[in-house]
């Protein structure tokens, strides 16, 4: 059988539904044979090569599956760059493919001639080109089980034209369709660890838990939620974590750190003799530059997968190395045992909510008629519209301190989804294209400033063409505010921040999208409330206040 007809029935057979991408001239035996096998793998074209890794991305937060995205050589290379080392960074299990020039022509000046292995080893967990069609099989096999066990993240494989030409032993082309979801293998924690830390929390007088992406990724909710409900335990998220318990569980304390962390928050981690850190990497933003809690100053347990990141930022009375679900069902085996059933009542979650109440209403923007219309009023009323299963895209800038902050997700699991390893614009228009083909029974919603949606623009031909029944939100401002809000920080000196005012609902029509522009407050809600319920691609264009004269939840403007 020929290379790429070779990837093509393993891709299949492995369970991979949807692949995203664009040809190129290296990839033309490839979707040859797309084509030619009529195969059941859906291809959707894009328009970028960036928004090819951002839909494979957003597809694999949300589904659970492997994200897969292609491109071509050269130029397709680098422009899919972003999305994949976003995805790896964010532990977002993604295999891509770039097609690559025949291995006879290299170090002759071939058009479009780049060391992709060199380019993805700085960016993926692993990378492999084959020299021969005999390694494409295993190649494929193996980067299905780096990508869904132990750390996930993302995984790269060169296709040279030459090897999707040639023939492979049709012996060869196997897979085993475990590898298409994650984790795929699961690592238990060891028993006397559990009792130790065990003990630990239930000597302490008032422990946190942080969450992180490692409970969503390991659908490890149920097992959070018993673990704090026994504790009668506080629960705070990073941004990549948020939903790992209801935003409106007693107990949900909600986003911590610089981006969307609000101060009472924080007074609870501050407080707290134990924290608890669960499948999160401990990050600047998470803990505000290791502020939350202060290094040295508490005593901090860390549950990961990955034993290298245990204890990599603060030094711990205890490490667990364990998969988020297994590692927290055991804790909730053995907590329990030792409590009788009952639970332990840490702290009174009365507590938590008038701590909430009394600093929503310090902000005091949430029903704000004021023009430009406030932020806060906006996800005011985007969330008395959304259904409880909607899923939303949030771009960087602009949207995530706000959402993060202040949207409530009413559910546990994979419904919100944001860039937070390198913070890369213009990952939530293409983004909503990878949440609808994850869960299409839901509504999708994806949240952009203006400076990202100039960034990946081209795709609302992308949503239009598929006819997708998405909800673009764009948060207009004229500049790139979260810049701009910086400048401010720093002294009032604006300079290569601002840009002309665009008409976003008149460029959506243009595209053949339903429209809508809002400046007034009071049209916010029948407008969103009409979006959600179109069974259309519809754009919603709000005029907002610019960051540098907003009260956004971010530490460093705060301070």
């Amino acid at each position: 059988m020929k290379g790429s007809d070779a990837l093509v029935n393993m891709l299949e057979q492995v369970g991979v539904e949807v692949i995203f991408g664009l040809c190129g001239d290296t990839s033309l035996p490839f979707y040859e044979s797309l084509y030619k096998q009529k195969s059941s793998l859906k291809h959707i074209l894009t328009r970028d090569e960036r928004s090819a890794a951002y839909m494979a991305d957003a597809y694999a937060r949300v589904s659970g599956r492997v994200g897969v995205c292609e491109g071509p050589s050269g130029g397709g290379v680098t422009y899919i760059i972003p999305g994949v080392a976003e995805a790896n960074q964010s532990s977002v299990p993604m295999v891509v493919f770039t097609t690559d020039i025949d291995t006879r022509h290299r170090g002759r000046g071939t058009l479009t001639e780049l060391d992709q292995g060199a380019i993805f080893r700085s960016l993926t967990l692993w990378t492999q080109t084959p020299s021969h069609a005999d390694q494409l099989p295993w190649t494929v096999r193996e980067a299905f089980r780096r990508v869904t066990t132990g750390r996930l993240g993302a995984v790269h494989i060169g296709l040279p034209f030459d090897i999707q030409e040639s023939n492979v032993p049709d012996g060869d082309i196997y897979i085993d369709s475990r590898y298409a979801r994650y984790p795929a293998q699961r690592v238990a924690p060891e028993a006397d660890v559990v009792r130790k830390v065990t003990s630990l929390l239930l000597e302490s007088s008032s422990p946190v838990i942080v969450a992180g992406a490692g409970v969503l990724r390991s659908e490890a909710w149920t097992e959070l939620r018993s673990l704090a409900e026994l504790l009668g335990c506080p629960v705070a998220t990073s941004i990549s974590g948020k939903g790992a318990l209801p935003e409106t569980h007693p107990f949900a304390l909600g986003v911590i750190g610089s981006n969307g962390g609000l101060g009472y928050r924080h007074e609870f981690v501050k407080k707290a003799d134990l924290v608890f850190f669960v499948g999160c990497h401990t990050g600047s933003v998470t803990t505000d530059k290791w502020t939350l809690p202060p290094n040295g100053s508490t005593n901090v347990i860390q549950l990961d997968v990955e034993a290298s990141r245990i204890g990599l930022n603060y030094q711990l009375i205890q490490g667990i190395v364990a998969d988020a679900k297994l590692g927290l069902a055991a804790l909730v085996d053995e907590v329990s045992n030792r409590l009788g059933g009952k639970s332990d009542a840490k702290v009174d979650h009365e507590v938590i909510a008038t701590a909430r109440e009394s600093q929503i209403h310090e902000i005091g923007e949430f029903e704000s008629d004021a023009v430009p219309i406030r932020p806060e009023r906006f996800v005011t009323e985007l969330s008395r519209v959304l259904p409880d299963d909607a899923i939303v895209m949030a771009d960087p800038g602009t949207p995530t301190p706000y959402l993060a902050a202040y949207l409530r997700m009413p559910q546990a699991g994979r419904w919100f989804a944001a860039p937070r390893a390198h913070g890369a614009l213009g990952y939530a228009l293409p983004a909503v294209v990878g949440a609808y083909h994850a869960r299409p029974q839901s509504k999708i919603v994806g949240v952009i400033g203006d400076g990202g949606f100039a960034m990946a623009a081209g795709e609302l031909e992308t949503i239009v063409r598929l006819q997708l029944p998405v909800v673009i939100i764009v948060l207009t401002n004229s500049c790139y505010g979260w810049i701009k809000a910086g400048q401010k920080a720093r002294g009032d000196h604006y300079f290569g921040v601002d840009f002309s005012t665009i008409n976003h609902a008149q460029v959506a029509q243009a595209f053949g999208i339903d429209g809508i522009r809002v400046e007034d407050p009071d049209q916010l809600n029948p407008v969103l409330r009409e979006a959600i319920d179109s069974q259309s691609p519809t754009l919603v264009d709000v005029v907002i206040q610019p960051l540098h004269e907003a009260k956004a939840p971010v530490s460093k403007w705060i301070a």
